[in-house]
């Protein structure tokens, strides 16, 4: 069976076949059903990535809260499922590894301290030629620790739209067929994400 091709496959590359698969958020369930969709209506047509994008996003846009209300009660199922089985999943020692990255997937968007050290980097480096990459490192974070709410609001505000760029674009990305992706990368962008997300929060 299809299931069973995929634990063989996640077992060959060394990863644990009993992770619970992540939790998909609303607008990825919406895009999965426009997928659907079109695939009836043109089953033998080629799909492009960026109009198929376009067109889920503006379409998502303008659609109602009753509308979109459907897709919501599903991606809560869905977290309830995956809440539920990650309490009884225990992974096995030394999970941590070198993952598949598909060099094709969307870039993991900046947090909003990472685009402050962007814009504050080159000048604590001219000021300061002498200090290490942790040195550096450090008096970035005690910047953003004591900047004023209006200071790192600008950076916040890009950060979120960038996010939520990403989390459409991974929406995409992880609907079945629309960039010839394999059920392997499909997987293993479930994992990257849902790591990366914590290494964002670490982040701030």
């Amino acid at each position: 069976s299809g299931r069973g091709k995929n634990l063989l496959k996640r077992v060959k590359m060394g990863k644990d076949p009993k992770k619970p698969r992540g939790k998909m958020s609303s607008y990825a369930y919406f895009v999965q059903t426009c997928r659907e969709e079109h695939k009836k209506k043109h089953p033998e047509a080629s799909v492009n990535f960026s109009e198929f994008s376009k067109k889920c996003s503006e379409r998502w846009r303008t659609m109602s809260a009753k509308e979109k209300g459907k897709f919501e009660d599903m991606a809560k199922q869905d977290k309830v499922r995956y809440e539920g089985e990650m309490k009884n999943y225990i992974p096995p020692k030394g999970e941590k590894k070198r993952r598949f990255k598909d060099p094709n997937a969307p870039k993991r968007p900046p947090s909003a301290f990472f685009i402050f050290c962007g814009d504050y980097r080159p000048k604590i480096k001219g000021e300061n030629p002498g200090l290490t990459i942790g040195d550096i490192a450090k008096k970035l974070g005690e910047m953003w620790n004591s900047s004023s709410a209006e200071v790192k609001q600008p950076y916040e505000k890009k950060a979120a739209k960038l996010k939520e760029k990403y989390d459409k674009d991974i929406a995409l990305y992880r609907t079945k067929g629309i960039a010839g992706l394999s059920k392997k990368e499909d997987d293993e962008e479930d994992e990257d994400e849902e790591e990366d997300e914590e290494d964002e929060e670490d982040d701030d």
